[in-house]
């Protein structure tokens, strides 16, 4: 029997592969959807465990300024109200998270604007000159005390290096809000959809044929005569075998359990910002869409070093690693039939908004081309 030909073969279901399949799908074309994992969705994966929908790969809150990826998205789905409030907990001490006049009143007793204002200027002006890292670029921007309490511990084991060896890029600014304001991210829509990130994707790929647990780079030449064209999701080095040197990430590890009682911090997300305690958070996935259960689940995350046969989570967009990542775009420009899209083919850390958006705008570039 003849094998079916598809227009696209997307290697991988995760945002950018899921977006990118079903505008093709819609716009006419044959989509064969491949993943090497056991499950699509890629790292927004949610699974529902006593009544309870448990981020796998850490938590995912989506939140967006941009329209048209918001309304492109409540066609699979509709978002709560979630709204990230997260708390910093200091050696048992609780602070609101982004920095605003709660952080500033639990920090120094401070309870007008101009007071706290005051605060921050005062501790800034310990740096002179250009900071040289990201201690001191922290120091500039709100002063030693946040600096000590809020970011050192945090960003050392999230980095698994000292603040004084982190260039200073890394932190180009710390929003500072004069206002009783916990809402973290600073964007007109945020929530989690309603029933998980699972379900969304889902109905994102219904009607999209879809095989899971296959692995392309293992054998990408049977993958690459199924179709005209390939969409590849995966680590750009890896499908180069990594023949320039492999590029740099952080990993996550996280340790989940289920308590048997109904609430552990009542919060969704507590951070632990001093360095002793070895996790960098806690992660109560009930609070992200409470659907009532006498149970909770906790995961606690741990940042690491990668290594080969980690999960990939963030690039290190160093120099060197955006030399080596420029090197590899240069490869990758000369493969005729092959996209090379998301967080791990472009090496790059994306938002799920910005990727989604990114895989809109590619799909309009590839299906108008092929329309001429």
């Amino acid at each position: 029997m003849k094998q079916k030909h598809y227009d696209y073969l997307v290697v991988g279901s995760g945002l950018y592969g899921a977006t990118f399949a079903r505008q093709a799908a819609d716009a006419g074309k044959s989509v064969l959807v491949i993943d090497k994992r056991d499950h699509i969705a890629g790292n927004v994966y949610t699974k529902k465990e006593h009544n309870i929908h448990v981020h796998v790969y850490g938590a995912h809150i989506f939140h967006t300024n941009n329209e048209r990826v918001w309304q492109y998205l409540n066609r699979f789905t509709k978002f709560n109200r979630f709204t990230n409030s997260p708390v910093a907990n200091y050696k048992g001490e609780l602070y609101s998270l982004p920095f605003n006049m709660y952080t500033f009143n639990q920090m120094w007793g401070v309870v007008t604007p101009e007071e706290a204002a005051a605060k921050i200027e005062e501790q800034r002006q310990e740096i002179k000159g250009e900071p040289k890292n990201l201690e001191e670029q922290a120091i500039s921007l709100v002063g030693r005390d946040i600096y000590e309490k809020l970011i050192k511990g945090y960003t050392e084991k999230q980095w698994g290096r000292d603040c004084t060896e982190l260039p200073s890029f890394i932190i180009r600014r710390l929003p500072v809000r004069l206002t009783f304001d916990n809402n973290y991210f600073n964007a007109a829509y945020q929530g989690i959809p309603i029933g998980g990130y699972t379900q969304m994707v889902e109905h994102m790929l219904d009607g999209i044929e879809v095989l899971t647990g296959e692995d392309y780079l293992k054998d990408r030449e049977k993958w690459n005569a199924l179709a005209d064209k390939v969409v590849y999701t995966g680590p750009i080095d890896a499908y180069f075998k990594y023949e320039l040197g492999p590029l740099e990430y952080r990993s996550v590890r996280f340790e989940t359990e289920t308590l048997d009682k109904p609430n552990f911090q009542g919060n969704a997300a507590v951070n632990y910002t001093d360095r002793e305690t070895p996790w960098t958070r806690i992660i109560e996935h009930k609070w992200f869409e409470d659907l009532g259960s006498d149970k909770t689940i906790i995961s606690r995350e741990y940042s690491s070093e990668w290594q080969p046969g980690d999960e990939p989570y963030y690039p290190v967009n160093d120099e060197k690693n955006q030399r080596l990542y420029q090197a590899y775009k240069e490869k990758a420009d000369q493969e005729e039939n092959v996209i090379f899209g998301g967080r791990l083919g472009e090496y790059k850390y994306y938002d799920m908004d910005a990727v989604t958006a990114s895989a809109l705008e590619m799909a309009d570039r590839e299906l108008a081309l092929n329309k001429e």
